[in-house]
C-alpha cells in the first residue's frame, strides 16, 4: 500500500479513536501518521511521498510570506496620501508545460495582492501578468521564475 494511503487510513483510525470524524482529528491524525511513517520507511518502502510532503510545507510556507508581503505592501500604498503603484505589464516566459502547470500557477499569481494573469499566448510559452508595482520588469521576471513558478513545478512534477 502506499503511504499517503497509509497515511489517510491512520487518519481515519486516529477521528474514530477520538470519536470524533471532524477536520480538526483527521488533521491531527493526518499528521501522526506521517510522523509515524516517517519513522517506519523500511518497513513501508522507499517513496517520493515524503519529499512531496516537503515539498508542500515548504512552498506553502513560502506562498503565505508572499501574500503577507504583499498585502503589506497593497494595503500601504492603499492609505498612505502618496502613490507608490508602478502598474505595467509584463510577458513572463514559462517552463510550465501543461495546461495544469500553467492554470495553477497563474492562479497563485492571481491569489497574490497586487498582481493578476491577464493572459497566456497560443503557444502557451508567455504568460502576460499585471503587476501594481514594476519598478524593474527584469527584476519582477526573476522573482517570479526563480520563487514561484520554480517552487510550483518542483512541487507539482
Amino acid at each position: 500500500m502506499k503511504p499517503l494511503m497509509i497515511n489517510i487510513c491512520l487518519a481515519f483510525v486516529w477521528a474514530a479513536m477520538m470519536g470524533k470524524m471532524d477536520f480538526g482529528n483527521l488533521f491531527v491524525g493526518f499528521v501522526l501518521g506521517y510522523i509515524i511513517l516517517l519513522f517506519q520507511q523500511e518497513m513501508v518502502g522507499e517513496s517520493s511521498y515524503y519529499k512531496k510532503v516537503n515539498q508542500f510545507l515548504a512552498f506553502t510556507v513560502y506562498f503565505l510570506k508572499e501574500m503577507i508581503v504583499a498585502s503589506v505592501r497593497v494595503a500601504h500604498d492603499t492609505i498612505t496620501w502618496k502613490t507608490y503603484a508602478r502598474p505595467g505589464i509584463i510577458a513572463l516566459p514559462l517552463d510550465a508545460r501543461s495546461d495544469f502547470e500553467i492554470t495553477l500557477l497563474s492562479v497563485t499569481i492571481s491569489l497574490t495582492p497586487g498582481t493578476l494573469s491577464l493572459e497566456v499566448s497560443e503557444d502557451r510559452s508567455t504568460l502576460y501578468i499585471h503587476a501594481m508595482f514594476v519598478d524593474d520588469p527584469d527584476d519582477l521576471r526573476r522573482e517570479i521564475k526563480q520563487g514561484l513558478e520554480r517552487k510550483l513545478l518542483e512541487l507539482i512534477r
